[in-house]
């Protein structure tokens, strides 16, 4: 009898673990490996007199993503720079906006490297199916040189996402 009633017990556990175990949310993570190209949509800077060379500026980027997992789409990157005579800081936030309409932004302050880029972003707002995402972005890539007309160059790069999606 002392079995029989250890025996219902134990499933009775086991049913419950069960349920709240298949109940609970479950967290996707991803990694996605995807290149870039930009160009400069707009700028505008001033010298700042303290030293030789000192100038800020903000400038817009726009351009395009295309991913290893076939997800491709625009992207829009706000840039405020510090620097001088072409070496510091920078600030950029940058979103990415997928063909379903669904949205990736993150951000980033990083050191400029003359000719180059390289960063570490921490992944800060998602919309659509991307509500809720936490995670970061870091890529690295070059900037071509100016053609007649342009200011600064195009762009070419990489930038790999590492994010975890919750299912709600």
């Amino acid at each position: 009898m002392a079995t029989r009633k250890s025996m219902w017990i134990l499933l009775g556990a086991f049913i419950i673990a069960a349920f709240l175990l298949g109940s609970a949310n479950q967290v996707m993570a991803e990694t996605w490996n995807c290149k870039i190209m930009n160009k400069l949509a707009k700028i505008e800077g001033s010298p700042i007199p303290d030293a030789e060379g000192h100038w800020i500026n903000f400038q817009m980027r726009e351009g395009a993503t295309m991913c290893d997992n076939g997800e491709m789409g625009w992207h829009k990157t706000s840039v405020i720079w510090d620097g001088i005579k072409h070496e510091g800081g920078y600030t950029q936030y940058v979103t990415l906006t997928l063909l379903d309409g669904s949205t990736i932004t993150f951000s980033t302050q990083s050191k400029g490297i003359p000719g180059a880029y390289k960063f570490e972003a921490n992944i800060i707002n998602g919309t659509g199916r991307f509500k809720g995402i936490k995670g970061t972005a870091s890529g690295a890539g070059k900037f071509l040189p100016p053609e007649k007309g342009e200011i600064l160059g195009k762009a070419v790069g990489t930038v790999t996402f590492d994010f975890t999606l919750s299912p709600n």
